[in-house]
């Protein structure tokens, strides 16, 4: 164990002089230790964790079971590489997402590692599928940092700053969200626009969506705009793609957001919670479909890791078990209630959404209308100084996102409510 310093300051000084500056960090604090919605920096210091690794914790840090999983697995082997000798495991959890993951036809999956990973392939299984290369995506959306990620990712900066030309034939409409101006019937308008002046639906492979958008601010895809996304597709023989990467695996009070649609996806990736922390991205799809691409054309050395595909199998029998799905409704109420609250307080409060516990807060200045992120920034900082860990987001920087564990205790869950209301109440001083 690593203890050559054991100040923030000392490893912030030295991972300035050892890493590279375009990894970015959100808080100065260096964790030691975790236990379920808690962390604990270098120097002892504690905070509730509304953040989870970016969603990837629905079942918390260290859940009892899924570490005993692992040390089991390991105990057997922790690497052969599928292509090389596969094993049982990844077998089984490929069985339990073509089970798990919404769609009345056959299916089969495939695992990687990296979210964008899952992203990349559903990409190359949709155009090999199709024979057509298009991609339809919408402003705000976050699909990756390679570069068909960072060409789908309806971000600049500061995603794509820099980085010169992305891959072509993608192309990109206004996404849902009111506080930005924008109707499902501008959305709708502007894809039938699209494919009259731009590009033929003929030519398009898959139109890639996240159903409720992260880092572009937690902005709920309308059910209107899912069903005609559907209709589109049928009609011109296009995929529909949906990103669960952070949705899935209970976060919006279903195990995948696309349940609360009823519309069929042809592809789905997820990631992040899938193996509780432990990096392991999935693709499933339409058996036709994913059976497109030749042997061998998709993969990877790490994809389906020993270790994390035992802790995704855990991971799926713990969110059944203690109920995570149901929990992630009851939390986001009760966050959604508390939000509420405050903004009856604090008028750069401007909208409070979400689907369960997918929950964000919008700031804005409440005399121009313009987005706030300073206010932002600012709720951020004292939310720390208070020991609370947060997110921002949003295409302005003026949301606040809440992606805590699932599984936090009751009184750990009303501390950080308590502390997030002082942070907002902090912030206004």
């Amino acid at each position: 164990m690593l203890t050559q310093v054991t100040t923030n300051a000392s490893l912030q000084a030295r991972k300035n002089a050892a890493c590279a500056q375009g990894v970015g960090t959100l808080t100065p604090h260096f964790v030691s230790r975790a236990g379920n919605a808690e962390l604990w920096d270098v120097e002892g210091r504690r905070f509730v964790d509304f953040a989870s690794g970016i969603a990837t914790l629905a079942t918390g840090h260290r859940h009892p079971r899924i570490v005993e999983a692992v040390r089991a697995q390991l105990d057997d082997f922790h690497h052969t590489c599928f292509h090389v000798t596969p094993y049982e495991e990844y077998v089984a959890l490929c069985e339990q997402l073509n089970r798990l993951v919404p769609g009345d036809f056959a299916k089969k999956s495939a695992l990687f590692t990296t979210g964008a990973e899952a992203v990349e392939n559903a990409m190359k299984v949709a155009r090999v599928a199709t024979g057509r290369s298009g991609v339809v995506a919408f402003s705000g959306a976050f699909h990756g940092r390679t570069f068909m990620g960072m060409a789908l990712t309806g971000k600049v900066a500061p995603y794509k700053a820099g980085f010169g030309p992305m891959p072509a034939d993608v192309w990109h409409v206004p996404f849902p969200a009111a506080p930005l101006g924008v109707t499902v019937e501008d959305s709708i308008a502007a894809l039938d626009r699209l494919f009259r002046t731009d590009v033929d639906p003929r030519r398009v492979a898959a139109i890639v969506i996240e159903l409720v958008q992260g880092e572009g601010g937690f902005y709920v895809a309308p059910p209107k705009l899912l069903e005609h996304l559907r209709a589109v597709c049928d009609q011109h023989g296009i995929l529909l793609v949906c990103d669960e990467i952070q949705t899935g695996f209970g976060r919006t009070g279903k195990l995948f957001a696309l349940e609360h649609y009823g519309v069929e996806a042809d592809l789905v990736t997820m990631a992040k919670s899938l193996a509780g922390g432990f990096p392991l991205s999935a693709l499933t799809g339409r058996a036709e479909v994913m059976d497109a691409a030749l042997v061998g054309s998709i993969g990877g050395t790490y994809a389906g890791n020993p270790l994390a595909v035992a802790a995704a199998l855990e991971t799926i029998r713990v969110i059944g078990d203690e109920k995570l799905v149901e929990r992630a409704s009851m939390l986001g109420e009760r966050l959604a209630a508390q939000l509420r609250s405050l903004q009856a307080q604090e008028p750069r409060i401007c909208d409070v959404r979400g689907l369960g516990a997918m929950v964000a807060v919008e700031f804005r200045d409440p005399r121009t209308g313009e987005p706030d992120a300073d206010f932002t920034r600012r709720v951020h900082a004292a939310g720390l100084q208070r020991g609370l860990l947060l997110l921002t987001c949003g295409v302005h920087g003026n949301v606040v996102r809440f992606l805590f564990a699932l599984t936090i205790p009751d009184d750990v869950f009303e501390e950080g409510l308590s502390l997030l209301a002082g942070a907002v109440l902090d912030a206004a001083r």
